[in-house]
């Protein structure tokens, strides 16, 4: 045998010889994907019926590699990801990506797989997130509930109802404050009330719900309370009521009145018989009088105004969501289109929180979101990417490697 060829065969022997070592950011980021998960969910809306060569999953890993990188069109993803064919398979994309056939998979392929599958990881995520701590020493878990409007062209997207001159679709989103996961999502259009989203959710005894004055229907209210959950929202200026009876309380902190009152107006007191708390509370920060009213009378005073300053983490993930994922602006015109395209984001929001979690990592989801955007292609461990920490990787221990001699 020639030197040069015993050569290679020896270094073939000591595992050195490796044409392509390692997996790249994104394969490393889509493995804490369930993948069982996602099959089946195809499997439930028959997604890839009459599929020959551009499957669910091949769209899918397209949008989020799309949301990672922050892509601003589908020929934009297209440049990139055919600029970078041969790592492709490896990703683990099969099709053959074009925006005609992503446009269509948008258009035509069934938004409540990418639904579903995003619920999958939401109950992943928070059984990671459930111990966590919120800033309130609660055991009961805390959801706030809010809404964000997203404006859209009337002449593009004239399906999605708002006013007379622009269309817009709306996110309803339950937050469960334990490490800020969204639990309930409802996509609609711009004109749908936010009080009416109360009837789609399904109350967990127990919890509390903190929520706005956009929310005040006491009939709803009333039902949350005979479902044993609890509530806190603002009362409106003109509430009539009658006082019961007023608790003490420390002035020195802010709160100004605790009392239980029944309501008096003959709607509203046919829609909520039972007794209410009403809490008056200064926020000095703010220089302004907040009236709270809540079905508990067990919690301090103090706690319910600390809850409903805490629903101000829907609102920044509403912020942070519009800011680092693409929902302002749609790669496709039909609701489907855009509905995919959202709950897509969502996913690729809470995928990031798991490996946060699971991999006990100090850095924000923005940071973590950053490095993603500028190293997908790298080969680099995930860990150490993030980390700045070397991390050992065994070169004889490559699963993806064919290996010629034992």
């Amino acid at each position: 045998m020639r030197p040069k060829v015993s050569a290679i065969l020896l270094l073939f022997h000591r595992g050195l010889w490796l044409m392509n070592t390692g997996k790249t950011i994104f394969s490393q980021v889509t493995e804490f994907l369930p993948m069982h998960t996602f099959r089946q969910c195809v499997e439930r809306y028959s997604g890839n019926r009459k599929v020959q060569t551009f499957s669910c999953l091949d769209q899918f890993l397209c949008m989020i590699f799309a949301q990672l990188t922050y892509r601003e069109s589908l020929r934009d993803i297209e440049a990139c990801l055919r600029a970078q064919q041969s790592k492709l398979y490896h990703m683990g994309i099969r099709g053959r990506v074009s925006r005609s056939t992503l446009a269509d998979a948008n258009e035509n392929r069934d938004w409540r797989i990418y639904a579903d599958f995003a619920q999958s990881l939401i109950h992943t995520a928070r059984q990671l997130y459930q111990n966590d701590d919120f800033g309130i020493d609660l055991q009961q878990t805390v959801y706030a509930l809010d809404s964000t409007t997203v404006d859209l062209c009337l002449s593009v997207f004239p399906w999605a109802k708002f006013r007379k001159t622009k269309s817009a679709v709306k996110l309803h989103t339950l937050l469960d404050l334990r490490g800020n996961i969204p639990t309930f999502i409802h996509i609609s259009d711009g004109k749908l009330h936010d009080v009416n989203v109360l009837d789609e959710i399904i109350p967990e005894p127990g919890s509390f719900y903190v929520m706005d004055r956009g929310y005040l229907d006491f009939a709803r209210l009333y039902l949350l309370d005979q479902c044993g959950a609890f509530f806190v929202t603002r009362a409106k200026s003109n509430l009539g009521f009658r006082r019961l009876y007023s608790r003490p309380v420390d002035k020195s902190s802010g709160l100004q009145c605790d009392q239980t009152i029944v309501l008096i107006t003959p709607k509203s007191a046919k829609e909520y018989p039972a007794h209410l708390r009403r809490i008056k509370f200064f926020d000095s920060e703010n220089n302004k009088v907040l009236v709270f009213l809540t079905n508990d009378f067990t919690l301090p005073a103090l706690t319910i105004a600390q809850l409903y300053r805490s629903r101000w983490q829907v609102e920044l993930f509403f912020k942070w969501i519009k800011q680092h994922l693409r929902i302002k602006s749609f790669f496709g015109t039909s609701e489907n289109a855009v509905k995919t395209q959202i709950w897509i984001a969502i996913s690729v929001y809470v995928l990031v929180a798991i490996i946060k979690k699971k991999l006990k990592l100090e850095a924000s989801l923005y940071t973590i979101l950053q490095i993603l955007s500028v190293s997908i292609f790298e080969k680099t461990p995930f860990l150490q990417m993030v980390t700045n920490r070397d991390v050992v990787v065994s070169q004889y221990n490559q699963t993806n490697q064919l290996k010629l001699f034992d």
